[in-house]
């Protein structure tokens, strides 16, 4: 059980890297929620945050990401990040994500703050 908010935040890079429909998948349940931001309308359901991720997807090479958890219990881990887009900008990144039993995110939600380089 233990590191499994490290283990969730590096399969997200690497799906977010491929950008691979079962990578996506694989990282939610069923009826997940997904925020891109804490007052955006959620995307319900393994299948919408699927479609979602892939309408808004990063083309690989264009960012990168570091991150570390800062909190991480068996439902909750919290992640610090920063990914730098260097066409365009920098973001620090605040994550919440909630587990089940499985690994798997019930819950994901981002707060992004936007960096001139």
């Amino acid at each position: 059980m233990a590191n499994r908010g490290s283990e969730w935040v590096a399969d997200y890079v690497s799906a977010w890297e491929s950008n691979d429909p079962s990578e996506i998948g694989a990282l939610f349940t069923d009826d997940a929620e997904y925020l891109t931001s804490p007052d955006a309308e959620p995307r319900r359901g393994r299948d919408a945050i699927v479609a979602g991720w892939l309408e808004d997807h990063d083309e690989p090479g264009t960012w990168s990401f570091d991150w570390e958890v800062i909190h991480e219990s068996p439902e909750l881990v919290l992640v610090q990040g920063r990914t730098d887009y260097p066409a365009e900008r920098i973001y620090l990144n605040l994550w919440v994500i909630r587990l089940d039993e499985f690994g798997r995110a019930t819950s994901f939600t981002e707060w992004y703050m936007p960096r001139e380089h």
